[in-house]
């Protein structure tokens, strides 16, 4: 693995911990504010505020496990490609995403500057 890769499993661990949280912290740190997220529904928007806010306490059932699956992460000279499966668990239920997030070294610092969910 090499280092870029590691990096970002790292993030995306981080990630993760910031599902099971919430911790919209961690959501105004990684994502850049000019991210473009491709939804469910294939519409494309700048959505960090969305993100962010969907992610303070309270907002939303509070997640009892995240797993992930299928982790592929693919090392670009600053940048890296991410696609995975996330299978999340609250007291309604279960349910899994499919994602695509791209990464970038921006001020040294990782962020996603685009991801994709899918069903």
């Amino acid at each position: 693995m090499s280092s870029t890769q590691t990096e970002i499993a790292q993030m995306e661990e981080r990630l993760r911990l910031a599902e099971l949280g919430p911790d919209p912290s961690f959501f105004e740190e990684a994502l850049a504010d000019d991210a473009v997220i491709v939804s469910q529904d294939g519409r494309a928007a700048f959505a960090k505020a969305q993100v962010v806010e969907a992610h303070r306490p309270g907002k939303a059932p509070k997640f009892i496990r995240v797993e992930v699956n299928e982790t592929q992460i693919v090392d670009h000279p600053g940048a890296a490609v991410v696609t995975s499966r996330w299978t999340y668990e609250n007291d309604q239920g279960r349910f899994t995403l499919k994602f695509m997030r791209v990464w970038l070294r921006k001020n040294d610092r990782w962020q996603v500057i685009a991801a994709s969910i899918s069903n």
